[in-house]
């Protein structure tokens, strides 16, 4: 049968997107395929997005067998950060006032700056490749969910993305978002889901390979095989195993499956370090969890999809203010059928940003009250202290109370002192009525990439989160916390003005 390789290493996302079901073979650290060497077994290889460059994981053994199997003339493709992979280089110094420059392997004459995108887009098909043979002028569709979009360079353009919205600020263009090698044999783009979503991608990839009837029915197995053999752990390299999947809690597909929400009382919370864990955790036990995101920053879902190894969805992001993928009345029909056990939405910077915008929804407490979803509030200790963060913490949930929305329960984070949190805790119970459910300390990395705004380093960052919650937080009193949405509309601008 013919073989494709799926690059596996700590910082890919080898489920993020299913690349047309078209993997069969692991690729790893050492650049081996079942003991053998890739470029000698593989017909192609598929290299996914993630913090693969952040994460610095591809060695000399592998880029060995990635540059033997361009040389040979066998197709590679290059989702994201596989594409910065091929590349010259990327600049990953989104924040510092200098480049932070990572190495690429140059196969592509192309290099990377900042720019954020998180867009759903259409791109058009700019020239031939192994990929898009016959297709120039026609448009593919996906998303894209990258950090250092901005592409410069000379290898011939692949893709042109129409997005809306660019570093948080909309700018209506297109952007180069693909390009190929002179050869046409290696392809990367940023557009996630473009094989998923365009059957016509697929076809070219198994013509380039000679793939004939029974190869894709072969080829279609071994990647089911292989799907079901990367869910089992959680992560990448971890050594932690997810237990089999628990029979599903909605088997008839009729009923929607219970809902949580964690917002926090101002951006840099630790809203996403929770989420992350929280999910984690819960896949660990066996658990199918979805984890959505109010407002169009998907990047904030990539490490909770790292670790439970689900893909990113169309209603991955709920819409406020017109941003964002889906509003929350069709993500809630969808989310009948996916059989998930529960449903963690994170929340955007605080409950309440955009509260007061005469665009309804514009945040996430308007969201939460909308399909009576209740909420964790988290609070972080680390800027005012724990004081201001007990403070914050109560007039959230006044303010809360008043619009409709059920608060279950009250996490302090990055607590950095033991006996003022237990005062400040009695305080917040005693003012609202509601129990802090964690007193969270504060976590230290290694290194800078703790965060999805930075280099994150996926590996670092997700299973830090999964060591603190499971430390910290009682897994079974938050799922318990969860109920069944029900959409009941949202509460007009004057209705929300007079609460203030």
């Amino acid at each position: 049968m013919k073989k494709i390789g799926l690059l596996y290493v700590k910082g890919a996302l080898p489920l993020f997107e299913n690349f047309g079901e078209l993997p069969t073979h692991i690729v790893k650290e050492n650049g081996l395929v079942n003991g053998q060497k890739a470029s000698d077994v593989l017909d192609g290889l598929i290299i996914p997005g993630g913090s693969i460059i952040e994460s610095q994981s591809v060695g000399e053994d592998l880029k060995k067998e990635i540059m033997k199997i361009n040389h040979d003339g066998k197709f590679i493709f290059g989702m994201c950060s596989g594409f910065q992979l091929l590349a010259n280089k990327t600049d990953i110094g989104r924040r510092s006032p200098c480049p932070i420059e990572r190495e690429g392997l140059g196969i592509l004459d192309v290099s990377f700056r900042p720019m954020i995108g998180t867009d759903r887009v259409e791109a058009e098909i700019l020239d031939d490749s192994f990929l898009t043979k016959g297709m120039g002028g026609k448009t593919v569709t996906g998303f894209h969910c990258h950090t250092y979009g901005l592409i410069e360079g000379n290898a011939v353009p692949l893709f042109l993305s129409t997005v809306k919205r660019t570093d948080y600020r909309d700018n209506p263009r297109k952007i180069l978002s693909g390009a190929r090698n002179d050869e046409g044999n290696v392809a990367g783009t940023m557009v996630h889901g473009c094989l998923d979503e365009n059957p016509a991608l697929v076809d070219n990839i198994l013509e380039f390979i000679g793939a004939t009837e029974k190869d894709i029915l072969e080829i279609k197995e071994k990647n089911t095989e292989l799907s079901k053999k990367i869910e089992s752990e959680i992560g990448i390299d971890t050594n932690i195993s997810a237990n089999s999947l628990n029979s599903p809690a909605n088997p008839s597909n009729m009923e929607l499956p219970k809902v949580l929400m964690m917002v926090g009382t101002g951006s840099d919370s630790g809203k996403t370090f929770l989420t992350t864990g929280i999910v984690g955790t819960l896949r660990k036990r066996g658990h199918r969890v979805c984890v959505l995101k109010v407002g169009p920053d998907i990047r904030d879902l990539v490490p909770s999809l790292y670790l439970n190894k689900e893909n990113m969805e169309k209603f991955s992001s709920i819409q406020i203010g017109g941003l964002g993928w889906m509003d929350l009345e069709n993500v809630l029909r969808d989310l009948k059928n996916q059989n998930y056990d529960l449903v963690l939405i994170e929340g955007v910077m605080s409950a309440f940003t955009g509260l007061l915008n005469e665009k309804i929804p514009f945040s996430s407490a308007e969201i939460a009250r909308a399909a009576n979803i209740p909420v964790i509030m988290v609070s972080s200790c680390s800027k005012g202290g724990i004081e201001t963060a007990a403070v914050d913490i109560v007039g959230h949930i006044s303010i809360m109370d008043k619009i409709g929305v059920k608060t279950s329960g009250v996490i302090l984070n990055r607590v950095y002192d033991k006996s003022i949190s237990k005062v400040a805790s009695s305080y917040i119970t005693k003012m609202t009525g509601k129990s802090v459910i964690a007193e969270v300390p504060k976590v230290k990395m290694t290194e800078r990439g703790n965060t999805p705004e930075v280099e994150i380093k996926l590996e670092e960052f997700c299973l830090n989160a999964m060591k603190t919650v499971e430390e910290h937080l009682n897994m079974d009193k938050i799922f318990k916390m969860a109920e069944i949405p029900d959409f009941r509309g949202y509460m007009p601008y004057e209705e929300i003005v007079s609460k203030f």
